[in-house]
């Protein structure tokens, strides 16, 4: 191939990194055409309900759903590597979203839609920014424990906000403490019609979810309640109703922020990406499971960072790949992610033509839609497994709860992530330490402790830490290590294994430049075993075969057991 046909090559392979939809287009087939039709049509169908729901979440005009959901999924199919994953607005993205700009825009409905959009942008760059540095693996800091204790926090939270309008009783701002309570006092002021409404919507959605599973349920009951409201003049009955929704699409462009607006709306935008990031990996790997195919969790920043950047400029606001959506398009029987873009036309249509017909939707009906949704975040299951499993994650993720429901979403998010880090670290701070014994007939060490069967050396110590030994771990490997020679009792020398240490950093290298010290002041032998190469170009950088004698690399345990029997100890 001569040097001007190669280069052509080489560009469209690099554009199809950046655009996995040039790839996958190249190869499409005639015969998954019809099924990425019907799953478009059927994830347009179960979208637009849920665009609106979340909307007045997010305490914006349902427009603002409908303009997000639809300009992030005319950019999102281009850049995904997943097949199935379905971009949205989500729940606790727009109760966060809600929460938040909600006080910090004092009820202005125009400054809180600038504000939502404006941290559509910034979520938008913080992912490009990861993409960019490759940093696709940050979304593996927060634990799943933290999200089983968030999601149920945010499950409860939702429901507070819409067992009012279930009700017919007028809501109220706070925690969801402060909610219930003013929801338990004025049950009172229960009306009939909208009670009444909202049960029947709810009991039709529940069935659905069970018996129609991935079919556009939803859709039907809020064309049923608009059909309602009108037949039976509902609104005259004390039933509130959606209201006008602009027909047409916003002339996008950026949104009417100060500078000062941009500090603020910070760890608000911070909270959402974290969200966003956590939700949209954690779906793609479990598509990629399911079916066969490797997702590129870098690469899905890419398509977050365009679908929120699309949002942004067309007066949404911040979008994130979605559960409940994501399972409805493969339900549907999406075979690639042209399905998505179907799902955009769709909503595009709807926007230029059909939104007037929105108008009567009843709000209770809206209401039973959120707190159907709600169910799938609360899962007991998850929780009651947690507590099979340790107590201590269980803990973690009922802080989690905790923290959503007493400090709101946006705290309850960085309480979670960091929970999640300091469970992170506290793992990490506390390595698993043992003795080793030669496992009988072989030559082969193992934990001694776990198996007692494992043999001793006459007179010779082998202890292993399983882990990096860095400055906050080496106390704890210390401590360790001293207490388990102690337990050993008349030792002649001490055979550090490092197999399973894959870093030291300097502290760790004048931990064992310590060991070697101390011992040696008791006349006690201390030698290292199974050195990875790495970890012996580090300590000698630190000088440790300076003042502890050379280091040997990969050097088996028995083999320096028989060294150290055969030989003086390192001087």
């Amino acid at each position: 191939m001569s040097t001007d046909q190669a280069v052509p090559v080489a560009a469209r392979g690099k554009l199809a990194q950046i655009l996995p939809a040039l790839a996958w287009l190249r190869g499409y087939e005639r015969a998954w055409m019809v099924p990425d039709l019907l799953a478009g049509l059927t994830l347009a169908a179960y979208a637009i309900p849920a665009a609106i729901a979340d909307a007045s979440l997010a305490q914006l005009p349902p427009q603002a759903g409908l303009y997000a959901c639809l300009f992030s999924g005319l950019v999102f199919w281009l850049f995904c590597s997943s097949r199935q994953t379905a971009i949205t607005v989500t729940s606790a993205i727009s109760l966060l979203i809600g929460s938040t700009l909600g006080e910090i825009g004092n009820g202005d409905v125009v400054r809180i839609a600038a504000l939502a959009s404006c941290t559509a942008l910034m979520v938008a760059g913080f992912a490009f920014l990861i993409w960019l540095f490759k940093g696709g693996s940050v979304v593996r800091f927060v634990s799943e424990t933290v999200l089983v204790g968030f999601k149920a926090g945010v499950a409860l939270y939702l429901a507070s906000t819409q067992l009012p309008k279930l009700f017919g009783i007028e809501g109220t701002h706070g925690d969801f403490w402060e909610r219930m309570r003013h929801l338990l006092t004025h049950l009172g002021d229960t009306q009939q019609a909208p009670l009444l409404l909202g049960l029947a919507a709810l009991a039709v959605l529940v069935l659905g979810k069970f018996l129609l599973p991935n079919r556009p349920v939803s859709l039907l009951v809020v064309v049923a309640g608009v059909v309602a409201a009108g037949q039976f003049d509902l609104g005259a009955r004390g039933v509130k109703l959606l209201g006008e929704v602009p027909q047409g699409l916003p002339t996008p462009g950026l949104p009417a922020v100060a500078w000062a607006d941009l500090n603020e709306l910070l760890p608000l935008a911070m909270a959402c990406f974290l969200l966003a990031a956590v939700e949209t990996a954690a779906i793609g790997r479990m598509f990629g499971l399911k079916h066969g195919y490797r997702v590129d969790t870098n690469q899905e920043f890419l398509g977050l960072a365009g679908a929120n950047l699309a949002a942004g400029l067309g007066r949404g606001f911040p979008v994130s790949g979605g559960m409940s959506q994501s399972l409805v398009n493969e339900g549907g029987g999406a075979r690639t992610p042209l399905s998505g873009l179907i799902s955009a036309l769709l909503l595009l249509l709807v926007a230029l033509f059909l939104s007037g017909l929105l108008r009567d939707l009843p709000q209770p009906v809206l209401a039973a839609l959120v707190l159907v949704a709600v169910i799938g975040l609360f899962k007991v299951q998850a929780f009651v497994r947690l507590w099979h499993f340790s107590r201590a994650e269980f803990a973690i993720a009922v802080a989690a709860l905790l923290g959503v429901l007493g400090s709101g979403l946006l705290r309850g998010v960085l309480i979670g992530a960091a929970l999640s880090i300091l469970m992170l670290l506290r793992r990490a701070s506390r390595p698993p330490a043992t003795e080793l014994g030669r496992v009988p007939g072989t030559d082969q060490f193992a934990d001694r402790i776990r198996n007692p069967e494992n043999q001793r050396e006459p007179g010779t110590f082998v202890f292993r830490s399983s882990g990096a030994l860095l400055y906050f771990n080496v106390d704890h490997v210390r401590d360790r290590f001293f207490e388990l020679l102690g337990e050993f009792g008349e030792a002649r020398r001490a055979v550090f294994f490092l197999g399973a240490v894959p870093l030291v950093d300097l502290a760790g290298a004048e931990l064992l430049a310590e060991l070697h010290k101390t011992l040696h002041a008791r006349g006690i032998e201390f030698r290292l075993a199974a050195t990875p190469s790495s970890v012996r170009e580090s300590l000698v950088k630190a000088g440790y075969e300076q003042h502890c004698g050379p280091v040997v690399a990969n050097e088996p345990v028995a083999e320096a057991v028989a060294a150290g029997n055969a030989g003086p100890a390192q001087a």
